[in-house]
This record gives C-alpha cells, sequence and structure tokens, in this order.
C-alpha cells in the first residue's frame, strides 16, 4: 500500500500543483509554467511511448499492482519511457530552481538540500514503478533521461514562452491554432492506448490556461499580487478561497463537457462530418453508417493525414476528443479568470 500511494504521488503531486493550490496563492508564475511544462512533458513522453510502442513488463510472471481506475487505465499505455518519472524530474526541478530563483538563496548546503529531495523523489517513484510491475528498469532510466533533457531545454526558453503569453500579441490565435495542430500532429501506435486522451485533456489545460492568464494578467496574476501570509492574503481568507474556488471549478468542467456534448454534435451535422462517440454519447456509439463501431481493442488510431483528411479516410470521427479537449479547456479557463472574479468580487 506504501509503494502504491509512492508511485501514485506522481499524478497527486501534478493535480494540486497545476490545478489550483499555485494559483490560489497568487504565484501564478510557478503555476503556469508547470502547467505549461506539464502538457509539453505530456505530449513528447506520450508521442514517444506510441511511436516506440514498447510493451511493459509482462504479467505474468511479473505481479502488477493496480489498485485504481487511474492506475488500470495507465496501464493499458506502453512502457517506455516511465511518464511518473519523466513528469517528476521535470515538475519537481523546476520547482526546486523556482524556489531558489525567487528565495535568491546562496547557502551552498541549504542548496544541496534541495537537490537530494529532488533526487530523492524522483527515485522513490522511479523504484514504486518498478515494485509495482508498471516499469522495468530501462523504462525508468528513458523517463529520467528524457526528463533531464527535456528539463535543459525548458529551463532555456521559458522566460520567452512566458513573456510571449502575458504581452503578446495575437497569443489567443496561436495557441488555439497550435492546440489543434497538435491534436492532429500524434503518432499512430501499434494498437490504441489511452495516451491520446491524455494528450487531449492537457492540451486543452494548457489553452484555458493561455487564454485566461493572456486575458487577466493585469488585474489577477502579474507579480504584484498578495501570497499568503501576507495581510491582504490571511490564512482565513485562502481557505475561503478553497471553499469557494474547487466547487467552481469542478461545476465548470461539468458545464463545459455538457455544452460540448451539446454543441459539438450540432456543428459536426450542420457542416456534414460523420461522428461517432465511444464513451460520452449513447446515441452516437453507432457509426454513421448505422453498424456497430469496433471495440476499442479492434480499432487503430488514425495517423496524421488520416485524421486532417477523416471523412475520406476515417469514416467517421470520435467526437469524444473534442468533447474532453473543451472540458478541460473550460476547467482550466475557470481556475485563471472565472474563480479569480469570483475571488476579487467577494473579497477573498
Amino acid at each position: 500500500m506504501g509503494y502504491w500511494m509512492l508511485s501514485s504521488l506522481g499524478y497527486l503531486v501534478l493535480f494540486l500543483y497545476l490545478s489550483t493550490l499555485p494559483f490560489f496563492l497568487c504565484f501564478s508564475g510557478l503555476a503556469r509554467q508547470m502547467t505549461l511544462l506539464m502538457a509539453f512533458c505530456d505530449y513528447l513522453g506520450n508521442c514517444i511511448k506510441d511511436v516506440v510502442s514498447a510493451p511493459r513488463p509482462s504479467c505474468p510472471p511479473i505481479r502488477r499492482v493496480t489498485a485504481t481506475k487511474d492506475e488500470e487505465e495507465n496501464a493499458m499505455e506502453y512502457g517506455f519511457p516511465s511518464s511518473h518519472t519523466l513528469n517528476t524530474v521535470c515538475l519537481s526541478g523546476y520547482l526546486l530552481h523556482y524556489v531558489l530563483s525567487y528565495s535568491q538563496l546562496e547557502d551552498g548546503p541549504l542548496k544541496l538540500v534541495g537537490v537530494f529531495l529532488v533526487c530523492l523523489l524522483v527515485g522513490l517513484i522511479g523504484f514504486g514503478r518498478i515494485y509495482l510491475g508498471m516499469h522495468s528498469l530501462i523504462d525508468i532510466i528513458g523517463g529520467l533521461t528524457l526528463g533531464l533533457v527535456i528539463l535543459s531545454f525548458w529551463l532555456t526558453i521559458h522566460e520567452y514562452i512566458d513573456n510571449f503569453i502575458v504581452s503578446g500579441q495575437n497569443v489567443t490565435t496561436f495557441w488555439s491554432a497550435l492546440s489543434v495542430v497538435l491534436l492532429f500532429a500524434y503518432p499512430t501506435p501499434e494498437f490504441p492506448t489511452p495516451s491520446f486522451e491524455f494528450h487531449t485533456a492537457f492540451n486543452g489545460v494548457a489553452l484555458g490556461i493561455v487564454t485566461g492568464v493572456q486575458q487577466t494578467f493585469h488585474q489577477f496574476h502579474h507579480e504584484g499580487v498578495p501570497r499568503i501570509f501576507t495581510p491582504q492574503l490571511s490564512i482565513p481568507s485562502f481557505l475561503g478561497r478553497m471553499l469557494v474556488g474547487i466547487p467552481t471549478i469542478l461545476l465548470v468542467k461539468f458545464c463545459s463537457k455538457v455544452l460540448a456534448k451539446w454543441i459539438l454534435p450540432i456543428v459536426s451535422n450542420t457542416l456534414g462530418i460523420p461522428i461517432r462517440s465511444t464513451t460520452y454519447i449513447p446515441a452516437l456509439t453507432k457509426a454513421s453508417n448505422g453498424t456497430k463501431p469496433k471495440k476499442p481493442e479492434e480499432l487503430k488510431q488514425a495517423g496524421t493525414l488520416q485524421k486532417l483528411f477523416f471523412f475520406s479516410n476515417q469514416g467517421t470521427f470520435d467526437v469524444d476528443t473534442g468533447i474532453r479537449f473543451l472540458q478541460y479547456a473550460g476547467l482550466a479557463w475557470s481556475v485563471v479568470d472565472l474563480v479569480p472574479t469570483l475571488f476579487s468580487h467577494l473579497s477573498l
């Protein structure tokens, strides 16, 4: 049980750091950078997984432990590289960089302590993934290596990206186009996996964050906003933010999904685009020709050109991709735009 909690810590930390806490604590720069870094890691890591198509350790003889539904879904992905290891390296490494830069710490021993803690966390996550039978040692080494490369690259470009988001021209238009391109520019795995779904979600989150921050940067996300443990943002105010913010975010996520499920089929029918739904819309579980769609394991994800010309090659377009994308884009937008507006009106 302890090793399962340790291994799952990667996603728990991502949720806490990327969804609510840093924004509610008014560390917007850290939050948006880690969100975009996570989306970048997710895209590259999952692309490599589906290109290499290296299976996870055989079970049996390896005993694989999947104690939650999320872990069962993760087990359906390919193994190389380890996403947990890659994400932990990048996000904990960037967090350490931010803390050292923000505090302007010059104490050498304390820096070593920070590096040691990051290395310990990465090592424990990697060991936990092997212990649970989710990855081999090669998968962990691959995740570690790729994570270090991505982190080094991100530390070189992150200031340019942030400057573009907060003060650039046509940011929303550019990022919307980029998001659509990334949805299509995804490799075809040997067999279908949930990796594309994860990429779709984080792609939507990145668009929602960029759109919201670009529109409200000078109101809510500049460096001069009050932070926690100051008279302007006391502990009771922070608890009030959590009580108001979390339900609002969950409500927006639900409403975004409902609206997308209603609007996308209407738009598709208007444009004459044949669609299907594998999960979200029961009425569309049959293909446009009236035949029952193949099971997920019998379908192969469409390649880039097939996706681009899905109406001639793929037959029908899975509307679930658009629903998932809009759902998570709406959720992320609410974190950086709607919820701060509520905080302002409620003096939180």
